[in-house]
């Protein structure tokens, strides 16, 4: 119960801040599950079948508050896919203590990327369906590969590029609905098949996923409304120092180790 709990807390702050910026959600909760000895591959998963559920009110509550742009969300689900499967599959099949030290590298970069865009001004302009698909094939591949790399990836570029935040967050959420779905199948594909032979008894983190799923569900409709109120900028600050914190402590202690 008091892991539950916990991840419960975990799950509602980190969907309120990835509800409200577009990220942060997978970086969190992949960044504590890794720090708890979660095998990579294990950490993924776990993130992305929590993420159906709170990605998918994300997306109800976005869609009833007019944050999500049709146009956008499409190409940006369509490409989620076609980069996460991949994504899925080569994590499944690389050791989880080779990959490990990437991935919390990629997570320290992902806080620097959020840090960087934070501090740009840029003229609003609406993000074209081609400029739409090859980024959620690169947001698709990195997140499944580390479990939290759609939001850094897609919505800080989306409004680097000029979208409105409201609409490229909340096209954005819609869309990783979408792909935690594709990478979710990819993972249970992989263990049924055999192919995911590097995994240890599952069944010891249902409470850690069930946590996030219910702490996750809760925020959603709350981060959809701060979408419209929020400063935005302020809030990616934090988030940003939040991820190289977190990241940062655990590959000091990889390494120490």
């Amino acid at each position: 119960m008091e892991e539950f709990l916990l991840f419960a807390a975990v799950g509602f702050a980190a969907q309120l801040v990835d509800g409200t910026l577009g990220m942060a959600f997978g970086v969190i909760a992949s960044t504590l599950l890794l720090g708890m000895g979660t095998p990579p591959a294990v950490a993924s998963a776990s993130v992305h079948a929590a993420k159906v559920f709170t990605g998918t009110a994300s997306a109800v509550s976005h869609l009833a508050h007019g944050n999500i742009r049709p146009r956008l969300f499409w190409p940006l689900a369509v490409g989620g896919v076609i980069g996460g499967m991949p994504g899925g599959l080569l994590l499944t099949s690389i050791d989880g203590d080779l990959i490990k030290p990437w991935v919390l590298g990629g997570l320290a970069v992902m806080g620097v990327v959020i840090l960087v865009r934070a501090t740009r001004e840029v003229r609003l302009r609406k993000v074209p369906m081609g400029g739409a698909a090859p980024l959620g094939v690169v947001g698709g591949f990195l997140d499944a590969l580390g479990g939290g790399g759609w939001g850094p990836t897609v919505t800080t570029t989306l409004v680097s590029a000029g979208e409105a935040p409201r609409q490229a967050v909340g096209s954005g959420n819609a869309a990783e609905a979408v792909v935690a779905i594709a990478v979710s199948t990819t993972f249970i594909t992989a263990l049924l098949t055999g192919h995911w032979q590097d995994v240890t008894d599952l069944k010891q983190y249902a409470a850690s996923v069930a946590g996030l799923i219910a702490g996750g569900v809760l925020a959603a409709p709350l981060a959809a409304f701060f979408t419209r109120i929020l400063p935005v900028r302020r809030f990616a600050w934090l988030i940003g120092l939040l991820i190289l914190i977190l990241a940062g402590l655990q590959l000091y202690a990889l390494l120490r180790g």
